[in-house]
């Protein structure tokens, strides 16, 4: 099976065994843009999952306005649309939270993170296809979660909810490794890193797998706030990856 129809069956099953999950309060609203928004991320993994990869950059989870708006990892919406040319109409989620609205491509809210993140990446490759042959961007949980209008990740649920959720998600994180067999896997931010050792532990893939992270681009970040790009290059270059 060639890598980009791994990454789709992949993401497929992933999005049903996390459909089947729920959560307590305080969390409101739980979106899975791999549902709603399932065609711009086929796209994005047919055109930019196909052969393997050096590099392999994972995220925590969807931003509000960024992945849980088209599903694409960082998908700030000028960069997915005019930098990675991916467009198309986007659903609703099973149950929506008005307080963060889903408006696709139309949303005016700019993802930072996303913007950051692919800003440096087009600055130093120029194209998608220099990027992405040897790079990929994957996040490592697919769900969005809100408690009203307040975002919330992952690594805030309680233990019990984790559990299943992780399990789902660190399935998923080997299958993308094993089909892009990078030589790097790069945790955008502390907890993906560890998401990605601790998911890889005892596989085969660990002893060939170098790991490393970059500062996470959130403009929650003071650090992050400071220069990003400037940050993150230097941290590449100084793991070996650039």
């Amino acid at each position: 099976m060639m890598t980009a129809a791994t990454l789709i069956a992949a993401a497929r099953e992933l999005s049903a065994a996390v459909d089947g999950l729920r959560f307590a309060p305080p969390v409101t609203h739980v979106y899975n843009p791999l549902d709603y928004a399932w065609d711009i991320h086929e796209h994005y993994l047919r055109r930019y999952g196909e052969g393997r990869k050096r590099v392999v950059f994972f995220g925590m989870n969807p931003g509000p306005f960024g992945m849980a708006q088209i599903g694409v990892p960082f998908g700030e919406i000028a960069a997915a649309r005019d930098w990675l040319g991916l467009a198309g109409p986007v659903g609703q989620p099973a149950r929506p939270n008005p307080r963060r609205p889903v408006e696709g491509f139309a949303c005016r809210r700019a993802e930072v993170s996303g913007q950051r993140l692919w800003g440096l990446f087009r600055d130093r490759f120029g194209t998608p296809a220099a990027f992405f042959a040897e790079h990929f961007v994957s996040n490592y949980c697919p769900l969005a979660f809100f408690e009203d209008g307040r975002n919330l990740t992952p690594d805030k649920l309680p233990l019990a909810e984790q559990r299943p959720l992780l399990a789902a998600c660190d399935a998923h994180l080997r299958t993308v490794v094993q089909a892009l067999q990078p030589e790097w896997v790069i945790g955008i931010g502390a907890w993906a890193e560890k998401r990605a050792a601790d998911a890889l532990s005892g596989t085969a893939a660990v002893q060939t797998i170098r790991f490393g992270r970059v500062l996470h681009p959130s403009p929650a970040s003071p650090a992050a706030n400071r220069g990003w790009a400037e940050a993150a290059t230097h941290q590449l270059t100084e793991l070996g990856v650039w």
